[in-house]
């Protein structure tokens, strides 16, 4: 069986800022029905250190930036993991980048490059026993174990980048070169410089033997200037080792015939039930209890990638047309702020709820007409996957890995049956209130909006093709280092 060493700096459950704590808590049980054996590298957050279950020290370290720290093996909830004990660095409040003033933890640096040192030391053998083949990370904050293991002498393992969102790069002063265990000559244009700083997740990208990002459509976006947020370069010099797989959703976690957190749970047989999940919601959003209207759902971080500021000026349109908004996030306080006034503005119509809450993010998915996804940029995005599964019908914009798992249901698709959202484009408020008509005209249609519910709802949104794909990779790239 081949052996992966995930390093990644979440995984739900135990921390989630997002798509990427999903996918790390989620692939491993999928690729193991693939003959892959998945450790989970971890840092020691205190959510990750309190379900650590039979912890052993496997390796230990007298000093790690700042203070000693330990390799912990056992198991956390369904995954086999090393956790980086160092509280000096991990044991903190909140988000895990984030201060509580809302600026980057000043040690971001040192804190991730010690999950990049504790990794590449776990690769190289410093855990007795264990001797993975495939060294997949995780984003930026995973990504300096790709580097170490690169200038490292002697044999090492394959190793894979897995991009989740480029915007996100962790660059840091070039002064902090020797502390991160990087010889001299990797501040190179070729190794881990980036606009004269040191850039982790550059170093990933150019140093690694495979690079993934998290759909087909987005590994080709980021090789543009457009969207390549400085790296295009480096990406289309590599575009020979890029790939893109689209994520799944866990489909035991997310399915509507047996989701405790909805008041009816129901199936494609059963989509009436729904019914009276939409009650349910607007009882406990505030929402009149209007079954005509076209319910509309946002679960989503607030922000301009995300779209999210098309929305205040495009409710209006939805108002205008009957319509009512349920929306759970958080993120850039003037988006809150002018979405909690239009709620204010619109009781029974608007309700905005500013944080996260995963019982009401399955109600909404379960209780709404349609999830609405107008991101500028979206790597694959998973809301919309969980719109198909529970048949609330997604409108999204034409990008990334939304262009890639809805399919517009315009008047050829329907008449050949393979629509199973509303895809529009450009990112305007004009064009996002085109699409709100849209689906509130196919709502009418309830023969058609059945049947466009329905398709979603047999989408294939599992990982189980892309466990495929992720095992084809490793298992080449596994045989490919032996040769």
């Amino acid at each position: 069986m081949l052996s992966l060493l995930s390093v990644a700096s979440e995984a739900f459950p135990f921390v989630k800022t997002g798509g990427l704590g999903e996918v790390v808590g989620a692939l491993p049980a999928a690729l193991a029905r693939e003959g892959i054996a998945t450790t989970t590298m971890l840092p020691g957050y205190p959510k990750v250190m309190d379900a650590l279950r039979d912890g052993t020290i496997v390796h230990s370290y007298d000093f790690l930036h700042g203070a000693p720290a330990h390799l912990l093996a056992g198991r956390a909830g369904a995954l086999e993991v090393l956790v980086l004990d160092a509280p000096h660095l991990f044991t903190r409040p909140g988000n895990p980048y984030v201060a509580p003033d809302g600026n980057d933890w000043p040690d971001n640096a040192q804190r991730f490059a010690a999950l990049g040192i504790a990794a590449a030391d776990a690769a190289r053998g410093a855990v007795t026993g264990f001797a993975p083949d495939i060294v997949h990370a995780h984003d930026w904050q995973a990504a300096l174990a790709i580097a170490l293991l690169h200038y490292s002498a002697g044999r090492r393992p394959g190793t894979v980048m897995t991009v989740h969102n480029l915007a996100f790069q962790g660059k840091f002063a070039r002064d902090l070169l020797p502390s991160l265990g990087l010889p001299p000559h990797a501040f190179s244009h070729d190794g881990v410089e980036y606009y004269g700083d040191i850039g982790f997740l550059k170093a990933g990208l150019a140093l690694a033997d495979r690079i993934t990002t998290v759909s087909p459509t987005y590994a080709a976006e980021i090789r543009s200037t457009e969207h390549g947020m400085g790296l295009d370069g480096v990406l289309r010099h590599r575009a020979g080792v890029l790939s893109g797989i689209l994520n799944g959703i866990d489909t035991e976690i997310w399915d509507p015939a047996t989701d405790a957190h909805l008041v009816a749970p129901y199936d494609a047989r059963r989509l009436g039930r729904r019914a009276t999940n939409r009650a349910a919601l607007q009882a406990r959003l505030g929402l009149d209890a209007d079954a005509g209207a076209l319910l509309v759902g946002v679960v989503s971080r607030l922000t301009w990638q995300k779209g999210m500021d098309l929305l205040p000026e495009a409710l209006p349109a939805l108002l205008a047309m009957g319509g009512q908004l349920a929306l759970l996030g958080s993120g850039d306080f003037v988006l809150e702020e002018a979405l909690a006034a239009a709620a204010t503005a619109n009781p029974g119509r608007i309700a905005v709820t500013i944080g996260y809450d995963e019982t009401l993010a399955h109600q909404i998915q379960g209780g709404v007409d349609a999830l609405l996804v107008p991101s500028r940029f979206e790597p694959c995005g998973l809301t919309q996957l969980c719109a198909l599964r529970y048949g609330a019908v997604p409108v999204v914009a034409r990008s990334g890995g939304l262009a890639d798992t809805v399919i517009d249901a315009n008047e050829m698709a329907m008449a050949a049956e393979t629509g199973t959202g509303v895809v529009f484009a450009p990112g305007s408020v004009e064009a996002l209130g085109f699409a709100l008509e849209r689906v509130a005209a196919m709502r009418r249609n309830t023969r058609e909006w059945l049947q466009l519910q329905r398709r979603g709802m047999k989408t294939d949104v599992s990982w189980t093709r892309p466990a495929q794909q992720y095992a084809a990779l490793f298992h080449a790239l596994a045989a490919e280092r032996i040769g």
